[in-house]
């Protein structure tokens, strides 16, 4: 009787754990609408307000609460991140007749310092982070300044991965807690903003300069001390803006339409519009599109601010204006989702509570262990790669 109920046991242990196993899922199924936070402008209802006739300032006025659009100083230098972590780089010369020459450590403005290496459009200068710290190639050092001259110069930066044209400021590169770190310094007042790849150039004008504005108003409010995670002000990418220098002035057929509406909000070689609370640029939060009405920092963050508010935003939900994001379907792996909540593993998920705007708020993932742990909405559309916090669990 014993050997038998031993027996019984085994067979019981031994069947109940693929069970277990069995379910663990694989993967996680969503479905949801918009794409982005939602805090702030959304671009596709901005597009939707110009194709309706409304102004720039009207849209802004609309997502953005309690704010005057206003000229402003915005003579300031942005450093601008365009190389993070990195371990080898290169430059060399995208037009003819011009040179690309570096200096020894950091120098800015006119300078009667001699580079140290110098090179025609045709030679392209390499650079590698050696074992014991120092950037290694033509010549070696911890921080240099690149500059290009010469008619029309453009320069071109490789990183592993991509190869991008600039053609303002200047760019340093730097060893920067062991990695090399490229930064792209320009001029707020156009050059940055030629450069900010948020929204196609062959959209409505009045949607075009909301963006223009908007985009100028972050960067001003990001001015300030240089972060030593990036050696910048900004990153080049989803971080803060996406800015892809010389590229999107030279879009074919409509680059130009871009660089016209950052030049319409310049109000003289000094000021330009931006979107200002108590005379001071805001940090303009903004996405594609929400799930038909924008979030607060509050909703989406847990942090406030006076300037953000929810309002309706129908366009998000519109096929025609929004086809790949008024509705979607998304999944995201076992490995995602437990990476998220910093779980073993997640067995489920359950959407805790929802916002005024239909965002989620809170989710709780739970572990086979027994743990659970609450995500915000918008940190785990971030962390699980799923379009938007405006989201429901897939049965």
């Amino acid at each position: 009787m014993r050997m038998y109920k031993a027996l019984l046991l085994s067979l019981l242990i031994f069947t109940l754990i693929p069970i277990a196993q069995a379910e663990t899922p694989q993967s996680f199924s969503f479905t949801g609408a918009g794409y982005g936070h939602g805090v702030g402008m959304s671009q596709m209802g901005a597009r939707a307000h110009a194709l309706a006739g409304e102004s720039a300032t009207t849209i802004l006025n609309y997502y953005y609460k309690d704010v005057v659009i206003a000229p402003v100083v915005d003579t300031h230098t942005i450093r601008v991140n365009i190389g993070h972590l990195l371990r080898s780089v290169s430059f060399v010369s995208a037009t003819p007749e011009s040179l690309i020459q570096i200096y020894a450590g950091e120098v800015v403005g006119p300078t009667e310092l001699a580079p140290i290496a110098t090179f025609t459009s045709r030679q392209k200068a390499s650079f590698r982070l050696d074992a014991s710290g120092v950037i290694t190639g033509p010549v070696s050092g911890k921080s240099f300044t690149i500059r290009w001259t010469g008619p029309n110069a453009v320069i071109t930066f490789s990183q592993p991965g991509s190869a991008v044209k600039y053609r303002y400021g200047q760019m340093q590169m730097k060893v920067v807690k062991g990695a090399i770190e490229v930064t792209n310094s320009l001029s707020v007042h156009d050059e940055y903003l030629w450069g900010i790849s948020e929204m196609s150039s062959a959209w409505p004008t009045a949607a075009l300069e909301a963006q223009v504005i908007a985009s100028r108003s972050y960067a001003l409010s990001k001015i300030g001390a240089i972060k030593p995670s990036c050696d910048c002000h900004v990153y080049s990418h989803i971080a803060d803006q996406n800015f892809v220098g010389y590229s999107k002035e030279i879009e074919p057929k409509i680059g130009a339409l871009w660089k016209a509406a950052v030049s319409r909000t310049n109000i003289d070689i000094s000021t330009s519009l931006a979107i200002l609370l108590n005379g001071k640029p805001i940090q303009a939060y903004y996405s594609s599109s929400s799930g038909g009405a924008t979030q607060t920092t509050l909703d989406a963050w847990g942090q406030p601010t006076p300037y953000t508010q929810s309002v309706a935003d129908p366009a998000g939900l519109d096929p025609k204006l929004n086809p790949r994001f008024a509705s979607w379907k998304a999944s995201s792996t076992q490995q995602l989702v437990a990476a998220a909540f910093l779980l073993p593993d997640v067995i489920s998920l359950e959407i805790v509570s929802r916002n005024s705007a239909g965002a989620v708020t809170y989710i709780k993932g739970t572990s086979s262990n027994g743990s659970t742990k609450l995500l915000r909405g918008d940190t785990f559309r971030s962390r699980a790669k799923i379009p938007s916090p405006y989201f429901q669990l897939a049965q």
